[in-house]
């Protein structure tokens, strides 16, 4: 018996198989539940798809998320399939690279509008239209990062669409608790992913962290997989509008101790 057993997710935001969306769709699937993807059509069919299919899933949906309409289309497919959905992931974010180097006070303003269209209001989206499949016991989560609390060099304009979608997550889980549904963002710590290989320094912030965090190791997808499953779970039945941190005890440092 899985923990998850009969059990549909629906996970936006796999990229390929470094993705974190990944690392949690693997976790998921394993504890025995049906999981779904959608993710944006350029990626479809040459990452996901394959990888869809190589765990037992059919449900594989292009989708926008800047569009309501495409956003809506995707649930309403999904409703034909599953009269209910218990897991909805959101791994979500983009800032344009120019964004992601230099002084956080160049951002442009149309810059700023797309971080914190795609990182944060695209939550709130997803929440909105997946509403009438969510029951009580149903899990939303989210993906942040250390910079929405800390100035973290060169994450500029996304740590701020960061701080906004923890924020959201709050807000959520404050209107969505009466109805037993639960929503948490997971905080990991750096992980070589697409995405992450557009933040300039990602690589040297990389290679010394696992010498400063306090459990001198690097996070791995299965790390937050494992994490997600436990928000997916009846395990955190009564746990809402947190981030949890997996990132090895970093975010616990003030001055780092070093060996």
């Amino acid at each position: 018996m899985g923990l998850l057993d009969g059990r549909n997710a629906l996970i936006f935001g796999v990229a390929n198989d470094h993705s974190i969306a990944w690392g949690i769709a693997r976790a998921l699937h394993e504890a025995g539940a049906e999981v779904g993807f959608s993710s944006v059509e350029s990626l479809i069919e040459r990452r996901v798809r394959p990888l869809a299919e190589s765990i037992g899933s059919t449900f594989v949906e292009p989708c926008d998320v800047q569009s309501d309409e495409q956003i809506r289309a995707v649930f309403e497919r999904y409703a034909e399939r599953h009269a209910s959905l218990d897991v909805l992931v959101h791994a979500l974010a983009f800032a344009r690279r120019e964004d992601l180097e230099g002084a956080f006070v160049d951002t442009s303003r149309d810059g700023f509008a797309l971080a914190l269209d795609v990182s944060a209001y695209s939550l709130v989206a997803l929440v909105r239209e997946a509403r009438p499949l969510l029951r009580a016991g149903s899990s939303v989560m989210t993906l942040s990062y250390y910079g929405a609390e800390k100035v973290v060099a060169n994450y500029n304009v996304m740590g701020v669409a960061k701080a906004a979608l923890e924020a959201s997550v709050r807000y959520l889980a404050a209107d969505l608790g009466r109805d037993g549904i639960r929503v948490n963002a997971i905080s990991a710590g750096p992980i070589r992913t697409l995405a992450a290989s557009g933040i300039a320094g990602f690589k040297r912030m990389y290679g010394s962290f696992a010498e400063i965090a306090p459990m001198r190791s690097n996070i791995t997808p299965d790390d937050v997989g494992r994490t997600a499953l436990y928000l997916a779970s009846d395990l955190s039945s009564a746990v809402t509008g947190e981030t949890i941190y997996v990132d090895g005890g970093f975010n616990i440092l003030g001055v780092p101790t070093g060996d």
